[in-house]
């Protein structure tokens, strides 16, 4: 991948057979995973832009169909290779990109995807990026190699994507998100720059039509395939896929 603000594409996700209704998933533990260098702030985004606020989230209803308990079984057994992934960065790139493969063919209910990428207060929570597939179609993929981190706000409809290089410094954006169903879209308002020990600079960016305009599928956006206390996957506005896993806050 190659800039913190690229990626990601809408793509419609495989309907579901009707069948009986199967074990919900296990509850999953808690990772112990932050990000590799102390950085300020947080954020990193896949997408090229910012983030705005919609004064209500709208929820998707639940499916109309559960999957069947093949396809309950795949989507475990593809997130748990997820988080493997996260904890050691180590598991082959195909097993990955299978698991995301996998992931995104689900049909799965989303109404709980906003509160739980982005927690029910703010700040939010914050998400570290792992792993960034090329295309639809998953070809080809990797780890991402710097630290980057993105941080959702769920209440104050906020997002903030950065790019951490320890004492180097970092860049950082933040804006406004909104919610519908289970796409994210936003617009960023102000870029951060941070050089050595000096304080971070601060520049508005984006054009005065912009202000207090709601995000939608005409500004970057991701498209949410699995979220839970641990992982997300998300595909964003240029076709790219990617994963993150929760990390904790660093100021």
């Amino acid at each position: 991948m190659a800039s913190s603000a690229s990626l990601l594409h809408a793509s419609t996700l495989a309907p579901a057979s009707s069948r009986p209704l199967p074990r919900r998933g296990l509850p999953p533990s808690q990772l112990d995973l932050r990000p590799s260098r102390r950085h300020h702030g947080v954020s990193v985004s896949l997408a090229a832009s910012s983030s705005a606020a919609s004064p209500e989230v709208e929820k998707e209803p639940s499916s109309p169909s559960t999957p069947p308990p093949g396809e309950s079984s795949a989507v475990a057994e593809s997130v748990k290779v997820l988080k493997e992934a996260a904890k050691t960065r180590k598991v082959p790139a195909p097993e990955v990109l299978a698991a995301l493969a996998k992931i995104k063919k689900a049909k799965l209910d989303t109404s709980a995807f906003f509160e739980t990428l982005g927690g029910t207060e703010s700040p939010g929570r914050t998400w570290k990026l792992i792993f960034t597939a090329q295309g639809s179609k998953l070809g080809k993929g990797s780890y991402f190699p710097v630290t980057a981190v993105q941080r959702f706000d769920a209440a104050g409809q906020r997002i903030e994507n950065g790019v951490y290089l320890g004492r180097a410094g970092s860049l950082s954006f933040e804006g406004r998100l909104s919610w519908k169903k289970k796409i994210l879209a936003f617009v960023f308002e102000r870029v951060r720059l941070k050089l050595g020990p000096l304080g971070p600079l601060e520049i508005p960016i984006g054009g005065g039509g912009d202000v207090g305009r709601e995000p939608s599928t005409k500004d970057p956006f991701f498209l949410w395939f699995y979220v839970d206390e641990e992982v997300a996957v998300a595909q964003g506005k240029g076709g790219g896929t990617a994963f993150w896993c929760r990390c904790k806050r660093v100021d």
